[in-house]
């Protein structure tokens, strides 16, 4: 017997609801990147592996798919490089290519790459998906969407308001209030680790600091204890254990423990302006929090850091994310170009729309009428009136085969299918058409003008 085909872990097949609801998400993020003045571009699926390699970052580089060579890619590995069984050393010689992990690395290639092309400040957004080989597990996959928007070439701090204002309104018109955007800021988690005592430490800092809603307390300290950080160090961060009140309070009490980082108060700075901001100008539904745990990309990301959550109530990651990258082209030889970027996770925004049940009930409307099928020259009539609606814009199709009624009601009724046509050698003679209500089971006879009518 034959084995059952199947698809690789981490991947999905959508069936034809599935397609239209993730359609309905992604056309209302498009309008409103549109709305917010984004271009959009496309880049390839598979890039360079030295564009990719070593800009995510040790464990991001470990999540990256390389593309075996074409034809004999073994042959530039000699046989000491096999007996070497480094990792480091042979994959550069049989993968010069690597999906794409996420779309903000391609951007920075792209805008090196036609810079002379390119009108700065440069607004794009970007919806492609992107592959990493991680653990598939509940809201993350090893193939997925991201739908970015970035701004380069602007070094303003109302482009991160304006940021804040995208996600709200693509939240508050998918229905989904409640959300938060949590913010942080690269300076403020330098000057932590510099108050500390811990500049070198600074990843490991903040990788243990963004554990502490997991984990707890004492296993953060546990945890930055192994990674070398003094007991001094550690007691100067209880002030962080405690942090309440509003963004207001939470400014207040970071500016009394960073009083000595200059690059602290300067973060501490930032996020006052954006804050005092996005109070004038105010949020449809979602709420903006300052959250000093937020360590999310720091391997490019210098000032703002950006994370969105679902509602209270709705267990999943974070559904949205980004930040500011004052060199982020740097990487690829142009210097000083500042940016400022966000993303949208798709498939998860996916799963919670789903369990809050907001998605609309239209939004899988496929066929609306469905001509039965009674022989040749009944079905060419039909497919006379079916050509006609499609010109007006109405769903309709013909069954194909002249099978028994009961099949082609049960067709209907399987694909949900609200409306049939019934048109036999009575309805052909008379020139009228009888529309069935699937829901109803009321039937009537009607012209064409009126069939149309009904249906549009």
């Amino acid at each position: 017997m034959a084995q059952k085909p199947s698809i690789p872990k981490g991947t999905r097949d959508f069936n034809s609801e599935d397609v239209a609801k993730r359609s309905y998400i992604m056309e209302t993020i498009k309008e409103q990147f549109q709305v917010y003045g984004f271009q959009p571009i496309e880049t390839p699926s598979f890039e360079n592996s030295d564009t990719l390699m070593g800009k995510y970052g040790d464990e991001g580089d470990r999540l990256i798919f390389k593309i075996l060579n074409s034809g004999d890619y073994l042959k530039k590995v000699s046989d000491e490089d096999y007996k070497t069984k480094s990792e480091s050393l042979i994959t550069p010689k049989v993968s010069e290519k690597a999906l794409r992990y996420d779309l903000t690395v391609p951007f920075a290639r792209y805008v090196v790459q036609h810079q002379n092309d390119i009108e700065f400040p440069f607004k794009r957004y970007q919806m492609q998906p992107v592959w990493r080989a991680d653990r598939p597990q509940k809201g993350r996959f090893r193939e997925f969407y991201q739908c970015d928007a970035d701004v380069v070439g602007s070094k303003s701090l109302f482009q991160e308001v304006e940021f804040i204002q995208l996600y709200d309104a693509v939240f508050s018109a998918l229905k989904l209030d409640g959300v938060t955007i949590k913010i942080n800021n690269r300076k403020i988690l330098s000057g932590i680790a510099e108050v500390i005592g811990a500049q070198d430490k600074l990843i490991d800092f903040t990788v243990a600091l963004d554990k502490l809603d997991k984990i707890g307390e004492e296993k953060v300290k546990d945890e930055m204890r192994g990674k070398g950080i003094s007991e001094e160090g550690i007691s100067k961060l209880q002030p962080l254990f405690t942090l309440k009140g509003d963004f207001g309070n939470q400014i207040e009490s970071l500016k009394s423990m960073l009083s000595s980082s200059e690059i602290g108060l300067k973060g501490i700075e930032e996020l006052e302006f954006i804050n005092t901001a996005i109070s004038n100008l105010k949020l449809k539904t979602a709420t903006l929090q300052l959250d000093v745990t937020l360590a999310r990309g720091l391997n490019y990301y210098t000032g703002a850091i950006f994370e969105v959550s679902a509602p209270e109530g709705v267990s999943m990651g974070s559904i949205g994310g980004g930040g500011r990258y004052d060199d982020l082209t740097g990487i690829f030889g142009l210097k000083d170009m500042s940016g400022v970027g966000v993303s949208f996770g798709l498939d998860r925004i996916y799963l919670v729309l789903e369990a809050l049940g907001l998605f609309p009930d239209t939004i899988a409307d496929s066929t609306k009428v469905l001509f039965i099928n009674f022989g040749e020259k009944e079905a060419m009539a039909c497919l006379q009136a079916v050509t006609k609606l499609r010109q007006d814009d109405v769903k309709a199709e013909l069954y194909p085969d002249a099978a028994k009624m009961k099949k082609q009601m049960n067709y209907a009724n399987r694909r949900n299918i609200p409306f049939v046509v019934l048109v036999g050698e009575e309805e052909l003679n008379s020139g009228v058409f009888t529309l069935k209500n699937m829901t109803s089971g009321e039937q009537h006879k009607v012209e064409f003008s009126e069939l149309l009518k009904l249906l549009k």
